[in-house]
């Protein structure tokens, strides 16, 4: 499989799609052909640009839906669920060979997982074992504020169990202003994690020119800080 990212994250609604899509759209600035992939989708019944248009859009790729997001469902729920609800079932050797496909013919993929990290694509297979099955390194989304220290670390923990790579938590929306407690959680996490920890605001998703560059290498730096 080509160079790549698994962005998974503490839970829902906590930025793993706009973590994913920085990604995405720093790697294209580099100069790299990208392609995203994101298991299944739920929630298509909603507002706004379904997960895997945007991360489309944030790449520049031609991939078709069925290319990024085999499984889709409008049910905000999750994904075992929402195949159920749709009568069908999610095959993960689909899920699998879906992937590998999607990376023939880039220089780096980017995949979005669902919800959390021990989040069901079936009652036997999580997003953990695709993650694993994939060996891509991991970046964790996570929120800034109060919770999060917890739940970061848990993921932590989690990830590293399944013997996967962690390269960086992303605390995102990060504020221009910072709290005295998302300031605090930061570092608690990379002190306690022993992780290197980004940052990233809140995005204009309409205009990805407008968005910072997602460079991972500072959270390395802030890594090796909190081991001193």
């Amino acid at each position: 499989m080509s160079d790549g990212v698994f962005v998974t994250g503490t839970g829902t609604e906590v930025g793993k799609t706009a973590v994913a899509a920085a990604l995405a759209r720093t790697a294209t600035a580099d100069g790299r052909r990208v392609a995203v992939f994101k298991p299944a989708v739920s929630g298509l019944g909603g507002e706004g640009e379904p997960d895997h248009a945007l991360l489309r859009r944030a790449a520049g790729s031609r991939q078709s839906d069925d290319e990024i997001a085999p499984y889709r469902y409008r049910p905000p729920v999750s994904p075992h669920l929402g195949a159920a609800l749709a009568g069908e079932a999610i095959d993960p050797a689909r899920l699998r060979a879906a992937a590998r496909a999607a990376a023939q013919g880039s220089d780096r993929l980017v995949v979005e997982g669902v919800g959390g990290f021990l989040v069901p694509l079936t009652l036997g297979y999580l997003i953990r074992d695709f993650a694993r099955d994939l060996g891509l390194p991991v970046v964790i989304a996570s929120a800034p504020g109060l919770g999060t220290i917890n739940h970061t670390l848990l993921t932590v923990e989690s990830v590293r169990a399944t013997g996967l790579e962690l390269t960086a938590v992303v605390l995102t929306p990060w504020p221009s202003q910072p709290t005295e407690v998302e300031r605090s959680n930061r570092e608690a996490i990379e002190r306690l994690g022993g992780v290197g920890v980004a940052t990233l605001p809140r995005l204009e998703l309409s205009e990805p020119s407008t968005w910072p560059q997602l460079e991972l290498g500072a959270a390395d730096r802030s890594r090796a800080d909190a081991r001193r």
